[in-house]
């Protein structure tokens, strides 16, 4: 048995996740240099302020990526609970001094030396402890008492912590990947559908409820965002226009006309509109095949994972990418109303890229103990 745990553990990672991710965040980092370098001379008087930042960021974010990426998830499973509350913990950290408000939400916590965002920490913590919870119900999930009341309290209660800051787009994205998890163990059909049915009765809520105007404003700009293009419409109108100017092939890296201050920060949620005037179309079916790669891979991992806490955890991990970068991509293009969504591994961002190479980075561990085919 122990001979055989050893040889378990020589087993190499999905290489072809590995490069597809390693791709992603290269580009970001290119793209951030270039998206950011009219920002930075105006506001800080060095071009390379948010680049040297990302660098450091992706340094970072790949020493945790090879520290998961050789860390047994399976311990994981046994620390899962502290793990969760930790993450909780640090949202309540938002509602303290410690909590900075920015554009009407407070969303980051100032350390002194840097700044973080709780919600990056929220998303992979309850990632973690649903998966562990999923894994210890197993077949009683479809049921009503065992397996869907509690999986809606945990889902209710990590995007609580998000919603609260404000933050709707995030809200949704990790609901988004909690459910795929659900779904993925076993969740009735009729509760599903019930489920659906009061996630929209929520949504219409949180759009047209008292206080909520200015995500009323947002529906309204996507309906017809050329109606007020020089006011709310703004942001989405040059976003298309830098995707339309950008044809087949780009006006060619560091030439975008948008990044000089058309799009507000153009290298971070809106980032992928820079790539599409940049690179072009070509540029953005790259991005897009590598993200679909890295999905692809995440699902092949989940399949052929036998232990149902490794499957889990790899499937809440792949949704949450798959998720955030559709909602990130549907924004950009005006198919869904604007939301801060960040485009993952691309978009600025030191906390998110940190916690998304590390989530990769167990993907990859869980990987050495699936059974792919390694030819």
């Amino acid at each position: 048995m122990e001979r055989n745990k050893k040889l378990v553990r020589k087993k190499s990672v999905d290489f072809i996740l590995l490069i597809a991710i390693i791709a992603l965040v290269f580009i970001g980092i290119v793209m951030v240099f270039s998206a950011s370098w009219p920002e930075a001379m105006v506001d800080f008087k060095d071009g390379y302020h948010f680049f040297r930042k990302q660098l450091v960021s992706a340094a970072a974010g790949f020493i945790g990526m090879i520290f998961m990426m050789n860390f047994n998830y399976r311990y994981f499973k046994k620390f899962a609970f502290p793990i969760y509350m930790l993450s909780l913990l640090s949202g309540l950290l938002l509602f303290t001094p410690l909590g900075v408000e920015l554009k009407g939400a407070t969303r980051w916590i100032n350390l002194g030396f840097t700044t973080f965002m709780p919600s990056d920490a929220i998303k992979f913590g309850s990632i973690i402890f649903f998966a562990a919870f999923l894994s210890n119900k197993k077949e009683k999930i479809s049921t009503l008492t065992v397996g869907t009341i509690p999986s809606l309290g945990i889902i209710g209660l990590s995007c609580l912590f998000i919603y609260l800051q404000p933050d709707l787009g995030t809200t949704l994205t990790l609901a988004g990947a909690l459910m795929g998890m659900f779904f993925v163990a076993g969740m009735k059909l009729s509760h599903m559908l019930v489920i659906g049915g009061g996630a929209a009765a929520f949504l219409f809520y949180a759009i047209t409820g008292e206080g909520n105007e200015y995500r009323m404003d947002r529906w309204t700009t996507f309906v017809d965002p050329f109606a007020d293009k020089l006011g709310k419409g703004w942001q989405v109108v040059q976003s298309l226009y830098a995707l339309g100017s950008g044809g087949l092939f780009g006006l060619g890296l560091g030439k975008s006309r948008q990044k000089f201050f058309y799009i507000p920060e153009a290298y971070n949620d809106f980032i992928f509109s820079i790539i599409g005037e940049e690179l072009g179309l070509f540029g953005t079916l790259l991005v897009l095949f590598l993200f679909l790669v890295a999905i692809w891979r995440g699902i092949i991992i989940a399949l052929k994972t036998e232990d149902l806490f490794g499957c889990y955890l790899a499937s809440g991990i792949t949704a949450l990418i798959t998720v955030q970068t559709l909602i990130n991509i549907a924004v950009v293009t005006s198919s869904i109303p604007t939301t801060g969504i960040t485009l993952p591994f691309i978009s600025y961002g030191g906390t998110s890229l940190l916690f998304y190479m590390s989530g990769i980075g167990i993907l990859l561990n869980i990987s050495r103990y699936a059974k792919l085919d390694r030819g």
